[in-house]
């Protein structure tokens, strides 16, 4: 733990974020993702940024791209890989035989092989270890058949949507397999972007029938496993949250501040689910003051770490090029210091 001002905080052991996770107590809020930098954001600050290298994350992850588009050799021309507009890689459904039968093999990945003399140092230093990608059931179909292609397949073309699915999620669990057997990850990390600033993309009866079944599949490996489950979900995900937590999530990030009620979330599933809570990058990072920054911290970890935990700390997103730097110190330093000093106070309410 930090002594004074210069010296750097060190990042807890896995078995302390674990601790985090569980709600068994840990001895400070663990910080994961915290230095998110956005789109541009390295590049304005460079060398500015080693004032950050005081500020410990607790968590170290490996991603990779399952399926890249261009690397699949399909008959017809992918104009780009990952489109998240008009651009789309499977513009008819009568291609989805070839584009499933051309998913990438996860046992002759490279991606996979450029991992594993990593994990070995993160599990060296005795830190938790995250394996997973962006994307799972939304926002890559969202990327293989475009938004409104896909909102509309959800009621002209179900069976193709599940035919997709499945073999999404027969792709993601050996990949999964793969990286259990040589990565030996602690969690799995992942992502679908379920909401907009007022609900879901859909409605929650379309998301029970269309992609949880395929949540739960995942969800049962991951337990079988004994993988934590860290999903991110931007927007409102109130209406699903139930949802999420009997599909195996353990850890839901970022309960966007606007879009989902805080206290209430906190009061209804704080017993079943942790939360990464995402500090708000839209505004109070960008426009508040560090004074502000600070009292938004310490509001995050009053209304969401309880009694044992469930409580670390993030970015809601990518940090943004116009963030002042100052704000983000106190975004980090208010983060650990009060983070602390709460597990202390519950710690001694535990005693």
């Amino acid at each position: 733990m930090q002594a004074d001002g210069q010296t750097p905080w060190q990042p807890l052991p896995r078995e302390d974020v674990i601790k985090a996770l569980e709600r068994n107590n840990p001895p400070r809020i663990p910080l994961v993702r915290a230095k998110w930098w956005g789109e541009g954001f390295s590049e304005l600050h460079s060398e500015r940024l080693a004032r950050f290298d005081l500020y410990a994350e607790d968590a170290t992850m490996l991603l990779i791209e399952p399926v890249i588009f261009e690397r699949m050799n399909l008959s017809w021309p992918v104009i780009a890989e990952g489109a998240h507009d008009a651009r789309v890689a499977l513009d008819d459904w009568a291609k989805l035989d070839e584009f499933i039968d051309k998913l990438p093999d996860p046992e002759n990945d490279p991606q996979m092989d450029a991992l594993v003399e990593q994990a070995t140092q993160v599990r060296a230093r005795g830190q938790y270890l995250m394996f997973g990608w962006w994307r799972l059931f939304f926002e890559r179909p969202w990327a293989i058949r475009g938004m409104q292609n896909l909102l509309m397949d959800y009621y002209l073309y179900p069976e193709q949507v599940h035919r997709l699915h499945s073999a999404l999620c027969d792709l993601y669990i050996a990949y999964l397999d793969r990286g259990v057997r040589e990565l030996r990850p602690d969690g799995f990390w992942t992502s679908d972007d379920l909401g907009h600033q007022k609900q879901l993309f859909m409605s929650p009866d379309t998301y029970r029938a269309l992609i949880k079944p395929y949540y739960l599949r995942m969800g049962a490996w991951l337990k079988a496993h004994n993988l934590h489950w860290w999903l991110h979900s931007c927007g409102n995900n109130t209406a699903i949250l139930d949802d999420l937590i009997e599909a195996g999530v353990d850890v839901f990030h970022p309960v966007q501040k606007g879009t989902m009620e805080y206290a209430q979330v906190a009061r209804d599933y704080g017993d079943r689910l942790t939360f990464l809570a995402g500090f708000d990058v839209q505004h109070v990072l960008q426009e508040g003051s560090p004074e502000e920054v600070r009292a938004e911290v310490r509001h995050i970890v009053n209304t969401f770490d309880r009694a044992g935990g469930g409580l670390c700390i993030a970015a809601g997103n990518g940090i943004l090029p116009g963030t002042p730097l100052d704000n983000v110190e106190a975004f980090l330093d208010e983060a650990l210091r009060y983070g602390a000093a709460h597990r202390q106070q519950m710690a001694r309410q535990l005693a």
